[in-house]
């Protein structure tokens, strides 16, 4: 299991982040939801380590992991789909997927079957270039990327943003399957009500970079959560 544990955040001058606690449970997903620039991508990059944190702790496994490199949280079973999905355009679908070959072991060093069974336009592809591919075929390609790490912790940062209905939907059924296979812990930042309330778990909503809704599906209270996502 994730525990966030009131993590604090600077970027600069400026606190991103505000006492922050926050658990991810494998079989489950858990939304972090808000307005742009509270705090969510923050504190998705303090949890994958591309961003220090400056006190709290965070744990996974049992672990504290607060200090260690992005490198030697993949190889912990972390995987990140950021957002903007930061393929690499001159490689090709397959090179891409290869990439997620660095945290694993050599003899699981191979595209599983469950990316291109999620994710059949991708098997299609394999030999076109990244940045050929539209913006939704790429968000499946970071999403394969991520899962050819063997991730225990699944880690989303938006993956509906400017995404067509269809592939929204197809990402939609993939977290549901992965969900369903119970090991994988499942941690989504979204802004799309109805597509993190049809997923969620568990749900947390963020203002001014603290966490200031949390609970389970059955507690969530729609208006509230709306309150806090409208501009």
């Amino acid at each position: 299991m994730l525990s966030v544990e009131s993590i604090d955040l600077f970027r600069g001058a400026a606190q991103a982040l505000r006492g922050v606690s926050l658990q991810a449970s494998p079989g489950r997903v858990t939304c972090v939801m808000g307005r742009n620039g509270v705090g969510k991508s923050s504190l998705l990059r303090a949890i994958v380590g591309h961003q220090a944190i400056a006190g709290g702790k965070i744990i996974w496994d049992d672990q504290e992991i607060s200090t260690l490199a992005p490198h030697e949280r993949a190889r912990r079973g972390i995987g990140y789909v950021p957002q903007g999905r930061e393929i690499f355009p001159l490689l090709t679908v397959r090179e891409n997927l290869e990439t997620g070959y660095a945290p694993v072991a050599r003899g699981e060093r191979f595209i599983p079957e469950d990316v291109l069974r999620l994710f059949p336009v991708l098997a299609e592809m394999m030999g076109r270039r990244g940045g050929d591919l539209s913006g939704g075929q790429q968000q499946q390609l970071a999403i394969g990327r991520a899962l050819v790490t063997r991730p225990k912790l699944l880690v989303l940062d938006e993956p509906t943003e400017g995404i067509q209905p269809s592939i929204i939907k197809d990402i939609g059924r993939a977290i549901d399957y992965l969900r369903g296979k119970g090991g994988i812990a499942i941690l989504l930042v979204e802004q799309y009500f109805e597509f993190a309330r049809d997923l969620a778990d568990d749900f947390a909503v963020m203002e001014r970079g603290a966490i200031v809704l949390a609970g389970d599906k059955t507690s969530m209270v729609e208006k509230d959560v709306r309150r806090h996502l409208s501009v």
